[in-house]
Formats: structure tokens, C-alpha cells, sequence
């Protein structure tokens, strides 16, 4: 017999069946999870695209989907991202920070999107003289039944921002 202890109690529970409920939960936990990771090829050195994109609210001035970015000023800051045609919201708040290396990394607190545990990570690096690489990763676990959803929904979203910092930089 195995004891596990919860916050409330202790349980034991033989070694067959400790084994059966730790494959339950974390398989479920893993089978349910998805991550998404999309790069883009800029003109311009990492510190020039990280000054353009790196400021947590940036995300509106590259983001087309975006028409307002709110900041509320704390450490670590939340932002809420209002969709041009008002009718979605998303409230984010950054988890990770690095501008030396030009990186931060942020989590939905709420989203309209089919997804729970979404963390992303924005992260530029350099690509031979005058010439970035911009990434853009994502984690999350896709709402039962959405899968097909919620990665169209993000596939698109990822796209479409690093399309228009591509676009921003080849003039």
C-alpha cells in the first residue's frame, strides 16, 4: 500500500491502482495538450524589431485583429486586448521577462478562445548581420471537442502577427 496525501487527507491506495491513477491523469492532462510554434524571417537587427514589438502593449501596433491594448500598470503587468470590432476580449498577464534577450512570455487570465492553460513566448533572435528572427510559441490545452477551433483560431492569429511584422520591416 502507497499513502498519498491531499490537503485534506491521506489516502492509500494499493500499487496497481496508483499506477492506473496516475496514467488517468496525467494522460489525460498530456493527451489534451497542444502547442503551437510559427517564425518569421524580418529585415532588421533584433534590437530595431524588439523596439517595434517588444513593449507588452506593442501587440496592437502588429496584431491586426487588435484595436486596443489597456496596461494596468503593475509588475508584472496585465493587458486587456479589445478586438477593432469591439465584440471579443482577451485579458493577459506577463509571466516572463527579458529585453536583453528580447523576450517575454504571458498566459490568458480570459479569453473568448476554445482553450485553459494557454502560455505563449515572444521571442526575437539574430539572423546574420541586419536580419531577425521573430517566434512565437504557444501552449495550451484545447477545450474538448474545439480542437479543430482553437487551433484555426491561434494557427491564424499567429500568422497574421507575424505577417505584419514581416511587412513592417521589408519597406
Amino acid at each position: 500500500m502507497k499513502r498519498y496525501t491531499t490537503a485534506s487527507k491521506t489516502i492509500a491506495i494499493g500499487r496497481s491502482a496508483a499506477i492506473a491513477w496516475i496514467a488517468l491523469g496525467f494522460g489525460a492532462s498530456v493527451a489534451s495538450a497542444a502547442s503551437l510554434t510559427r517564425t518569421i524571417e524580418v529585415n532588421g537587427a533584433p534590437a530595431a524589431v524588439w523596439s517595434a514589438i517588444g513593449a507588452f502593449c506593442a501587440i496592437k501596433d502588429w496584431l491586426p485583429p487588435v484595436g486596443l491594448c489597456i496596461e494596468d500598470g503593475k509588475t508584472p503587468p496585465t493587458r486587456t486586448l479589445v478586438t477593432k470590432d469591439g465584440k471579443a476580449a482577451f485579458v493577459e498577464r506577463q509571466t516572463a521577462r527579458n529585453d536583453t534577450a528580447h523576450t517575454y512570455s504571458y498566459v490568458f487570465v480570459s479569453s473568448p478562445l476554445p482553450v485553459t492553460n494557454y502560455s505563449s513566448t515572444i521571442e526575437v533572435t539574430a539572423k546574420g548581420e541586419g536580419a531577425s528572427i521573430v517566434t512565437w510559441t504557444g501552449t495550451y490545452a484545447p477545450d474538448s471537442g474545439k480542437e479543430k477551433d482553437a487551433n484555426e483560431a491561434l494557427n491564424g492569429i499567429y500568422e497574421a502577427g507575424l505577417s505584419t511584422i514581416k511587412a513592417r520591416f521589408s519597406k
